[in-house]
């Protein structure tokens, strides 16, 4: 069997070691030139100097807000060390080690920008890839392709009124490296979602004055410095005003758009059979394996997840039917999965875009793939510190980083400091 896995961040690290351990032959694409995907710091923005898009949002002095005690690999936990967030750094140095223990590196293709996807038949894959450095053109035939590419690389922004006219800066979080950037400047940060509360928080260090723009229903617990304030939606743009829902006005020189990242496949032929609308991926079973071509799966699409636990969890899930180990329901059986789920997060009032969103109830996701596979499981003691931890993340921003956990056994953690 041979697989095609593309990226090598901690998605394509997971779905390559248990590809090699189930006896595929792997080949990963990395179009970077080292492991680590996201995690990877790079100073430059725009494009790289291939003329291909920055893929990195990682922002200097950036620390996980997620314990490490959760963000190892369900058979490769992060090194013990004093504290339960750690660094950028220590997080790439991880996945270093992990590529080097299960000598995963010899299997990458460093600086090779994956091209195009397309099935050959019902059986096979081409995929056409640029070779970088030497600028050269190749093709491969794969048997099975698992997409690893991540989601947090190309921005989106909201549209508003005024957006052409607005005489400051326009910012998104994907082009920020370092809080100087901000000095002394009046600040509208836009996004209620981790990024856009974490940094609202950084930046008003070196701010003059910092408004959170959001349409949380229940604005979080957390005090920020006494030159942050929150607002509402936007509701237009002026020269130098911002115009908010609630009829307020107020002057700012920079707006930092924190509103996220569109889910895209741009090397996807038509042929392949998968759609995104509004970061709603199309149809697949169990949000990671194709329903039209099985033999494709896409691992790390859901989030506010265990993320790197969960890139194990949907590798493994995909392997076990792409090796022909277990069988598929029929298509119309996974159709009909699809649909149930689809018609479920409907009823619950959520939208399109919030369709692979997980959360609070994301043990059942993980025990769903374990149970159709008859895969290992996650512990619970992961899914309980995610939840627990994210809620400390909302009530305590500033604080909630000096938090330190140790794991008991599968089901218990306790908070020692």
């Amino acid at each position: 069997m041979k697989l095609c896995v593309i990226g090598s961040g901690a998605a394509g690290l997971a779905a390559a070691k248990n590809g090699m351990n189930s006896g595929c032959e792997v080949i990963v694409f990395e179009q970077s030139n080292q492991v680590g995907g996201t995690w990877v710091y790079d100073e430059n923005i725009g494009k790289n100097k291939y003329g291909i898009n920055v893929h990195s949002s990682m922002y200097q002095g950036l620390h996980t807000n997620l314990p490490k005690e959760i963000m190892g690999y369900p058979d490769f936990p992060i090194p013990a060390q004093e504290k339960s967030y750690i660094s950028s750094k220590d997080m790439l140095d991880f996945l270093n080690l992990y590529s080097d223990t299960f000598k995963i590196r010899k299997q990458i293709l460093f600086e090779h920008h994956v091209l195009r996807v397309s099935p050959l038949n019902d059986e096979t894959w081409e995929v056409i890839v640029r070779d970088l450095k030497k600028n050269e053109y190749k093709m491969f035939n794969f048997d099975a392709v698992l997409v690893c590419s991540g989601h947090y690389h190309t921005p989106t922004f909201p549209k508003y009124q005024g957006a052409d006219i607005f005489e400051g800066k326009q910012i998104h979080s994907h082009d920020y490296r370092r809080s100087d950037l901000f000095k002394n400047e009046n600040v509208l940060v836009i996004g209620g979602g981790p990024s856009g509360f974490d940094l609202a928080n950084e930046i008003s260090k070196t701010a003059n004055r910092v408004t959170l723009s959001h349409h949380l229903k229940e604005p979080p617990k957390t005090k920020f410095q006494s030159n942050v304030d929150q607002k509402p939606d936007v509701l237009y743009l002026e020269k130098k005003n911002v115009v908010f829902n609630d009829g307020t006005s107020r002057e700012y020189s920079v707006i930092f758009y924190c509103t996220g990242y569109k889910y895209t496949f741009p090397f996807l032929s038509v042929d392949c059979g998968i759609t995104c609308d509004d970061n709603f991926v199309r149809p697949l079973y169990k949000h990671c394996l194709s329903i039209t071509r099985p033999s494709l799966g896409f691992i790390g699409l859901p989030f506010y997840v265990c993320a790197t636990q969960m890139f194990d969890l949907q590798a493994r899930f995909c392997l076990k039917f792409i090796n022909k180990e277990k069988e598929l329901p029929s298509k119309e059986e996974m159709m009909q999965d699809f649909r149930d789920e689809m018609n479920k997060r409907t009823t619950k009032g959520l939208k399109k875009h919030q369709f692979h969103m997980m959360g609070p109830e994301q043990n059942k996701y993980y025990d769903d793939l374990a149970r159709t596979a008859d895969i290992e499981p996650l512990k619970p003691v992961i899914t309980k510190l995610h939840n627990w931890s994210s809620m400390r993340f909302l009530d305590d921003l500033t604080n909630f980083r000096k938090d330190v956990f140790r794991i008991l056994d599968d089901e218990t953690f306790i908070k020692v400091q």
